[in-house]
């Protein structure tokens, strides 16, 4: 690959339960034209099914997920295919296990309001994550610091607007 090609973009869509990661993660790598992964298909079942039970994952469950989440991207980015992640890494030493594996990962992440949040949750049907979590979510979450590769969107549009608003961000930051 000549110098001046230009590669496709490794992307972590990050933000708490209920933010519209994986819609807007989905959208943005069909804009992209590059691979899609939702993080929570790399929960263990035990992961699941403590969470399912209403008990936060720690670290100890976290990290073997990250560390999974970090090889996907990594493999993508060595093949030069790019990849979109929906993946919450809530906390910095999160986003710096799947850094390490994937050194020029762009960290897209969405914010809101706790309302809106809870609304979506409160409606959001099929899916393992209980919005008795949204509290826990939003005391472990911390934002984007200012050497981190990435940028903040608000989620209140619709997914197809954030999709369009993360594509043209990308497109002039990468």
């Amino acid at each position: 690959m000549g110098t001046t090609e230009r590669r496709s973009p490794c992307v972590v869509v990050t933000g708490v339960a209920g933010i519209g990661k994986t819609t807007v993660a989905r959208l943005l790598a069909q804009r992209l034209g590059v691979p899609f992964a939702d993080g929570d298909d790399f929960h263990s079942p035990a992961g699941i099914a403590k969470m399912s039970a209403g008990t936060p994952l720690d670290d100890t469950d976290r990290l073997p997920w990250l560390e999974s989440i970090g090889r996907w991207l990594h493999e993508r980015d060595v093949a030069g295919t790019g990849a979109v992640v929906a993946c919450s890494a809530l906390r910095r030493r999160y986003r710096d296990v799947l850094r390490a594996a994937c050194p020029g990962a762009f960290f897209l992440h969405l914010t809101s309001d706790r309302e809106l949040l809870a609304d979506r949750l409160d409606r959001r049907t099929g899916h393992f994550m209980p919005g008795s979590l949204l509290d826990s979510q939003l005391a472990t979450l911390e934002p984007l610091e200012p050497d981190e590769h990435g940028a903040e969107l608000d989620a209140t549009p619709a997914p197809d607007t954030l999709a369009d608003l993360a594509a043209d961000l990308l497109a002039r930051r990468l």
